[in-house]
């Protein structure tokens, strides 16, 4: 259950305003900042944005334990869930395939939210509130699976639907720029990178580019993410990969259907052999397993990148 105050107080003794660099390899952010048996969530999923880095790290240490949570996912809870990483999930959708059957077979804990339920309850914690109100779920099947409760409105007298407020013990969130010390950029479209940065004990962060603070500086206002509330920063490119990076890189098809054949297959452990267990890091991935041409042509589909920036 939320407790705000105990959240806020976690946050004054333990985030440090201090400017020091906080680069570090996944593999060192991952071993430092991510334990066994955290609620831990990220913003957006593999198809676009994603910290597909990061989270394969998290499956190659074997970390056990976790409790996720999770909204606009498409196969990522399905990898941690083959690499055995999970013991429960809050989630608002979810493919059909290992993450279906894992609910089904009792392999896992669950509670099911809408998407945007998941945001209200990322909002309230980011806020200090123990819950915020929504004018909808509570008259819908997905209520009967949730933690959300229907309670009288004080001012008219109605029902309104309550939704808890969401911690985390750690956040990943991939963006497109930061500096050393954790001042982040994310351009385009987006979910909620800043609710999910905010309502987290601790945030790491992977960058497509790592830029000087003196360019943080010149343009203040593309800062998405303030540095104070960054433990790590990792340098990766083509971090989000196969997924998309709009304005950077495209998608690439070729290897999100094997995953989706093989998570339809329920041999996604295959999949994970191949592509985390096999490699050392994300870098190794990409070197061994795709190599440049392919990356470059990932990059032409995507031409904006300029634009991203104004």
């Amino acid at each position: 259950m939320p407790d705000p105050d105990a959240h806020r107080e976690w946050v004054r003794t333990h985030k440090s305003r201090e400017m020091k660099s906080k680069l570090m390899t996944e593999k060192e952010a991952v071993e430092k900042f991510v334990s066994d048996g955290d609620y831990l969530g990220y913003d957006l999923c593999m198809a676009k944005r994603g910290p597909v880095a990061l989270y394969n790290e998290i499956i190659r240490q074997r970390k056990k334990d976790l409790w996720l949570a999770v909204r606009f996912s498409l196969l990522d809870p399905a990898l941690f869930i083959a690499g055995g990483c999970v013991r429960g999930i809050d989630i608002g959708w979810f493919s059909p395939g290992t993450t279906s059957r894992a609910i089904e077979q009792g392999k896992i804990q669950f509670t099911e939210w809408s998407n945007s339920a998941m945001v209200y309850r990322q909002l309230a914690g980011a806020m200090g509130l123990p819950f915020l109100p929504m004018r909808y779920l509570g008259g819908s099947d997905v209520f009967q699976h949730s933690g959300a409760k229907l309670v009288r409105d004080p001012f008219t007298g109605k029902e309104i639907c309550l939704v808890p407020a969401l911690n985390l013990d750690v956040a990943l969130i991939h963006v497109y720029q930061a500096d050393e010390f954790g001042n982040a950029r994310v351009f385009g479209p987006g979910l909620s990178p800043l609710e999910t940065a905010t309502c987290a004990k601790k945030l790491i962060i992977s960058a497509e580019e790592i830029i000087s603070n003196e360019e943080i500086r010149r343009k203040p206002h593309l800062t998405t993410i303030p540095y104070y509330l960054v433990d790590a920063v990792v340098p990766a490119p083509f971090g989000s990969y196969p997924g998309c990076m709009p304005g950077y890189y495209g998608i690439d098809v070729e290897v999100l259907a094997e995953m989706v054949m093989a998570d339809r297959a329920d041999k996604l452990g295959d999949y994970l052999e191949k592509w985390v267990y096999g490699v050392e890091s994300h870098m190794d991935m990409l070197n061994k397993l795709v190599g440049t041409e392919k990356l470059i042509k990932l990059m032409q589909k995507e031409t904006i990148k300029e634009g991203y920036q104004a």
